[in-house]
């Protein structure tokens, strides 16, 4: 049976005039799984009886199963939620009133192998559906901590979404969709580690989505040791793919900087970063390291957090400095995929296989 989320509209109204239906059906199935958020075709009570028989022999409507929902000492959630291949991948609430930001993952594990993220310990197991892209915002809706309140979503999960690039824009097909889940893009954010020819055709594709670029260093030499991808693009290639990528007006792009003690943190490291954004509609979001386990890295000292943030505000950009959230249950950036560690080698533990619940 094929999982239903993974259908567009337009895909799904084909689906249903196959079955016999006329295609306003799936309009009103699609108002049923997405804006009141049911788990079972019976409760779809204005789709005929006999219909909703034919539908649960067709489909399944989640594609993913909530393992455990855990909630930090600071407000945040994290979800573990189950695939049907009995792989663990992991979303979280970030409440930030009048923000309530869900970070959605776009793929098993992930093949970037930055040296900070603990995800990278993973490697790439597989990407996700679009249904299970969506699916991690309808069962995070349906948590009572969070009580539907979701108003921003930014792909900065597990993985590398614009390496999963054409279920990530079917999910935002679905998630954007005024049947469907009903977001503005101007509220969704799509992060990247820099694969720019991706970067490239999202520009291209006029989504109006907000861009993050996972930065990180400012010369070549230390972006290859933590970031992998930069010697398949480099520095000068990335930046010139964002000085390119159409931006609406007064919108600017957001460049992360993980501050990482003695490795990148410099006040050079600093003054490099003012010119590599200079002329850039920019803002900057530095980071401090969150430490894991298995970890060398270490978080630099405040006072060296502020001074380069110092050096930033002295040339007139915006650069805030991101509190940790949800360090406390593995939440923070960089974080995510330790409790799949844990989850998986239990799995493996008691030799699941096989498909399905």
């Amino acid at each position: 049976m094929e999982y239903i989320k993974n259908l567009e509209l337009e895909k799904l109204e084909k689906k249903i005039e196959e079955l016999g239906e006329p295609a306003f059906r799936a309009r009103q199935i699609f108002k049923w799984l997405y804006q009141k958020n049911v788990s079972a075709f019976s409760e779809m009570t204005d789709i005929p009886k006999k219909f909703r028989a034919i539908l649960d022999n067709t489909f399944h409507i989640d594609s993913l199963k909530l393992l455990e929902e855990i909630t930090s000492s600071d407000g945040s959630v994290k979800f573990l939620f189950g695939t049907r291949d009995h792989y663990v991948i992991e979303s979280v609430w970030i409440p930030d009133p009048p923000r309530y930001t869900l970070c959605v993952s776009s793929q098993v594990g992930c093949a970037m192998d930055c040296a900070f993220c603990a995800t990278a310990k993973l490697g790439l197991k597989r990407n996700l559906d679009p249904g299970e892209i969506v699916d991690q915002i309808c069962l995070a809706r349906r948590s009572q901590v969070i009580r539907n309140k979701i108003t921003n979503l930014v792909f900065m999960g597990m993985g590398e979404p614009l390496a999963n690039f054409e279920n990530l824009i079917a999910a935002i097909g679905i998630i954007t969709q005024n049947l469907g889940l009903q977001f503005s893009s101007r509220r969704i954010t799509v992060s990247t580690a820099g694969l720019v020819p991706k970067l490239e055709k999202l520009g291209e594709m006029g989504l109006q989505v907000n861009l993050a670029v996972s930065l990180n260093a400012t010369t070549d030499e230390t972006r290859n040791f933590l970031m992998p991808i930069n010697k398949k693009y480099p520095l000068k290639e990335l930046i010139k793919a964002c000085r390119e990528f159409p931006l609406p007006k007064r919108k600017r792009i957001t460049f992360e900087y993980i501050l990482i003690e003695g490795v990148n943190d410099s006040l050079e490291d600093a003054k490099r970063l003012v010119n590599i954004l200079k002329g850039q509609r920019a803002k900057v979001n530095l980071i401090p390291f969150n430490p894991h386990p298995g970890t060398k890295f270490r978080r630099p000292e405040e006072e060296k957090i502020l001074r380069f943030q110092k050096v930033l505000f002295e040339n007139n950009m915006t650069a805030i400095i991101r509190d940790s959230r949800g360090e406390d249950i593995g939440a923070a950036c960089g974080q995510l995929g330790l409790s799949y560690l844990m989850k998986n080698k239990e799995v493996s533990k008691h030799g699941a296989s096989g498909t399905g619940f």
